[in-house]
């Protein structure tokens, strides 16, 4: 039995979604931890937030502290654009970043933001200002130089918001390795169990790779 620690695999759900069946559908050796917002999940009695340097004051410091072995961060629906704000920062900070980047069921940050208000999903009000913030932030150009982040985006063909061609522009925010995916299930597809099955075993393999030692120049 290997005495690695298990890859921590830190999910960010749209609004009112739960990781909790997660532990039993991804595999050895990873951990799903749920990471939710102020005003959901076990923080609903938060206030909310709705700007992006309130959403990264309140998520960094449980994201940059000591650490064995890498992460994996996925972010599902509106958590997409928190995954990506979150790497974006501790790349910006000179901070030990995510093994893999991998998010889904949202258009990346270039595409119209006005898309979100043609949908009938349940999103509130707060969440989808929190939203057009970060969009707002995360288009701006970096000043420690692009993600080199490895990317994974995952699409189904039954959602509208962001079918597999939208997704796929994911990969224009990384200049890492992009990889797009699709499993069954519509927006909601993170209920399902193909989606935490794909995950463990990226993480697996992620985890694999970033403990590989360095070559020798």
């Amino acid at each position: 039995m290997s005495d690695e620690p298990p890859v921590r695999l830190y999910c960010f759900a749209h609004s009112g979604e739960t990781f909790d069946h997660w532990a039993a559908n991804v595999g050895a050796g990873v951990e799903p931890v749920q990471v939710p917002l102020p005003g959901h999940g076990r923080r609903r009695s938060e206030p909310r937030v709705r700007t992006h340097e309130a959403l990264l004051a309140d998520l960094l410091p449980g994201l940059t502290g000591p650490r064995r072995g890498p992460f994996v961060l996925y972010g599902h629906g509106l958590g997409a654009m928190v995954a990506l704000a979150v790497t974006r920062a501790l790349h910006e900070a000179g901070l030990p970043g995510p093994a893999l980047l991998a998010v889904g069921a949202w258009p990346p940050p270039h595409e119209d933001a006005d898309i979100w208000l043609r949908t009938a999903l349940p999103v509130l009000h707060t969440d989808l200002v929190l939203a057009r913030s970060v969009q707002e932030a995360v288009r701006e150009p970096l000043t420690a130089g692009p993600l080199a982040t490895a990317l994974l985006a995952v699409a189904s063909e039954g959602n509208a918001l962001a079918p597999p061609a939208i997704a796929d522009g994911w990969c224009r925010w990384t200049e890492g390795p992009t990889w797009l995916r699709t499993v069954p299930g519509r927006h909601f597809f993170v209920r399902g169990r193909e989606l935490p099955r794909l995950l463990g075993r990226a993480c697996r393999i992620t985890g694999r790779l970033a403990r590989r030692p360095a070559p020798v120049v």
